[in-house]
């Protein structure tokens, strides 16, 4: 994650979370996926990698579970200590570096829409598989290669530094992330050691049909997001 494409969260961080707390495609469509490839989360100790402004940290908390939590970003990580305070132990790191984290330390990982901002997805996950217990799992989900290579064109198994502007009051602001063929993201996580128990193409809640019907209709279509659910081969 070379500083570029995780600068902009510092920029528009207050932002970003006014959006993601109820948004449709955050609130609606990626998170429910993904705390659901979680499950039971009471008595576990959870990291939460490239943790954001902490939503997904709150929604653990309040599910049980002890919360880790890291983000290269220093304004979301300010953000998710205001949200958590003193309940969950969040600091500044990187998932392009060794994590700050013994081995075998955590039950879960959860990654949520942070991988795609990574150049080595390999080193990336094998990280995951060293700090996570034996039988321990990660729940990832990341933009839709396919959805991506739809929109951007090119090859679909090209790999890609891509570029999107997001429209938001305080203008507009460009952030990259890197797009791979699905095979190759599935190739990194086994590759470290994992086994891929699920992967869910989510579809959009009623919810979403009533409050946003454009991006039903789309996501009904085609994904905009896939989540995996891995787990950590001895």
């Amino acid at each position: 994650m070379s500083e570029e494409l995780w600068r902009p969260y510092d920029r528009m961080a207050d932002e970003f979370l006014a959006h993601a707390e109820d948004s449709p495609y955050n609130a609606h469509y990626d998170r429910p996926a993904v705390l659901d490839l979680l499950g039971d989360v009471g008595g576990l100790r959870v990291l939460d990698a490239g943790c954001g402004p902490g939503l997904y940290a709150e929604a653990l908390l309040e599910r049980g579970a002890e919360v880790l939590g890291f983000d290269a970003s220093s304004a979301m990580v300010e953000l998710a200590r205001a949200r958590v305070g003193d309940s969950a132990g969040i600091r500044v790191a990187r998932l392009d570096q060794p994590l700050p984290y013994p081995d075998d330390c955590v039950d879960l990982v959860v990654c949520a829409l942070a991988i795609h901002y990574v150049e080595d997805r390999h080193a990336a996950f094998a990280e995951f598989h060293r700090v996570l217990r034996p039988g321990g799992a990660a729940v990832v989900s990341t933009q839709h290669p396919t959805t991506d290579w739809l929109r951007k064109g090119g090859s679909y198994f090209d790999r890609v530094l891509e570029t999107d502007t997001w429209a938001l009051a305080s203008g507009a602001h460009e952030v990259r992330f890197w797009r791979e063929p699905l095979s190759d993201l599935c190739a990194a996580a086994t590759d470290a050691g994992f086994v891929i128990q699920r992967l869910v193409e989510a579809r959009p809640p009623e919810i979403m049909r009533e409050r946003w019907p454009e991006e039903h209709e789309k996501l009904s279509r085609r994904p905009g997001f896939l989540a995996l659910r891995l787990l950590a081969l001895p």
